[in-house]
């Protein structure tokens, strides 16, 4: 993809804003990656690049190990943004001077402009920005003038025309900035001269185009779990190659209610794809007897489906390639790109070809995207809204929404519940408002009156939360007549169950799932 298209890249010093820097780029119709600080000029000036930005970061230019990049970047030509970080670096790199801030700005300020420029084109004179730096600039570098400033900090904007550099100290990319997007705009399609095609119908092209020529005449086989990046990667694989895809779908026993069916008729009979149902939920539940540790959960049901799957796999002659749903934050999260970030997480999709499936290649066409482009992607190609837009589900599936021993008869009941949480949403307007929304079964009974007679049955939690990214949450306030509905059904409908609460934890101090 990058050699094909014209790119800006951003050089991650580890703020926690850098995937944001990358969307708000993407947002503008312009093709982004994220690489590490000292990627090469050379490697820079081999590549279709139209202009770099430099991150923030949580470190001090003034740090012992303070990260920087290859100051050849300066001579290839390319407009140049700095960031906070990327700002106070350039401005040291450049004889400037920047010393700690005497009073730490965080939070909003008022920018204001000192004339017009064409990275703030069409912003008005005074606006709203978003500062969070320790450090500042309190002298520009020769050849750098300051274009705006802020209550406390004079040097709130600065360029050098003639190498057509600019720097930043307030955040653009953040929400809170006002005019931030119109910035990111004007760097990417103004200052750059990008052209803004980056859409979904151009990827899809790209894509398909590169997806015929890496597999060749060869065939691909792709776990399709249901989630949406699985099977956004699915369909696009099979407009590139048709039937030289085989998906293999393996039902675990906790799926949704009525997962199978669904996949089926979607990717079987309405896609026509070659889709092989694999009924291993005798042997997932059997493996889980008696088992209650969360994470004890997860590995028996990853290290089972590795098995299922490659036995499923064996029955596909010439199939050479391994399909899969990476997407970019797993692979930003999972390589070390952001390694002067604070934390650091893997993946399991993420890291190579797994050795023991026995595949040979593998094919990830959605790994240079982010969540909302590969839901753009699947509506390209026609998937339905159900299943572009349908909510993020766990992996090990309901085995972390079950708390306590995974029995089948405890599937069914969570299922069941679980998929009234899903119409009832669907029928208020709210299931595609929300981040997810789902039914947590609790290890513990209550006692309850159900007609004349004393009940002593489960109790469930509702579990609704609002996120732009999973990686923090804040609990729904749901309308309360939506509530009692949901709460009225669950308790008429499934046998077992005779108490719902509602779970009000946001992320942090809790998490999503409750497993």
């Amino acid at each position: 993809m990058a050699d094909s298209q014209r790119t800006i890249l951003i050089l991650d010093f580890g703020s926690q804003y850098t995937q944001l820097i990358a969307r708000r780029v993407r947002e503008a119709n312009v093709y982004s990656e994220i690489v590490d600080t000292m990627i090469p000029a050379a490697e820079i000036a081999r590549r279709n690049v139209a202009g770099i930005i430099l991150s923030g970061g949580p470190a001090s230019v003034h740090d012992a190990e303070a990260p920087g990049c290859d100051p050849a970047i300066f001579d290839l030509g390319l407009p140049i943004l700095g960031i906070c970080y990327g700002l106070q670096w350039l401005t040291q790199h450049f004889g400037g001077r920047v010393q700690r801030s005497g009073s730490r700005e965080y939070g909003q300020a008022t920018l204001t402009l000192n004339g017009e420029n064409p990275l703030f084109a069409n912003v008005p004179p005074t606006s709203k920005v978003w500062m969070s730096h320790a450090d500042e600039v309190v002298a520009a570098a020769p050849g750098f003038t300051a274009i705006a400033s802020s209550q406390s900090v004079p040097f709130a904007a600065v360029w050098n025309e003639p190498r057509r550099i600019w720097g930043v100290q307030f955040h653009p990319e953040v929400v809170h900035t006002d005019y931030g997007k119109q910035v990111i705009h004007n760097f990417a399609r103004v200052v750059c001269d990008c052209a803004g095609d980056w859409t979904a119908a151009h990827f899809v092209e790209i894509a398909t185009a590169d997806i015929r020529r890496q597999v060749g005449s060869d065939h691909v086989i792709l776990g399709l779990s249901g989630g949406v990046d699985s099977s956004v990667a699915a369909a696009l694989i099979h407009r590139a190659i048709g039937d030289q895809l085989h998906c293999v779908y393996v039902d675990n026993g906790v799926m949704r209610f009525n997962e199978s069916k669904t996949l089926a008729e979607v990717f079987g009979k309405h896609l026509h794809m070659d889709i092989r149902m694999v009924d291993a939920a005798d042997g997932f539940l059997s493996r889980l007897a008696g088992v209650t540790e969360p994470e004890k959960k997860r590995k028996i049901i990853g290290g089972y489906f590795v098995e299922v799957f490659r036995e499923a796999a064996r029955s596909v002659p010439n199939a050479r390639f391994l399909g899969q749903g990476t997407t970019y934050p797993d692979v930003i999260e999972s390589s070390g790109i952001g390694k002067h970030a604070d934390n650091i997480k893997s993946h399991h999709n993420v890291g190579g070809l797994p050795a023991q499936l026995g595949f040979d290649h593998l094919i990830e066409p959605l790994r240079m995207l982010f969540k909302d482009e590969v839901r753009a992607i699947g509506e390209e190609l026609g998937l339905p809204k159900e299943m572009v837009w349908r909510q993020p589900f766990p992996g090990p599936g309901l085995a972390v929404r079950i708390l306590g021993e995974v029995t089948r008869e405890r599937v069914e009941v969570l299922q069941k519940a679980d998929h009234i949480v899903i119409e009832e949403m669907k029928a208020a307007d709210w299931y595609y408002r929300v981040w997810q929304s789902f039914a947590v079964l609790l290890p513990v009974k209550t006692v309850g009156v159900m007609g004349d007679c004393r009940t002593y049955e489960n109790a469930v939690a509702l579990r609704v939360v609002q996120s732009s990214d999973g990686m923090t949450a804040d609990w729904v306030d749901l309308p309360h007549e939506l509530l009692a509905r949901i709460s009225t059904r669950i308790i008429n409908e499934v046998r077992g169950i005779n108490r719902v609460v509602y779970d009000i934890t946001s992320k942090p101090p809790g998490t999503i799932e409750w497993e």
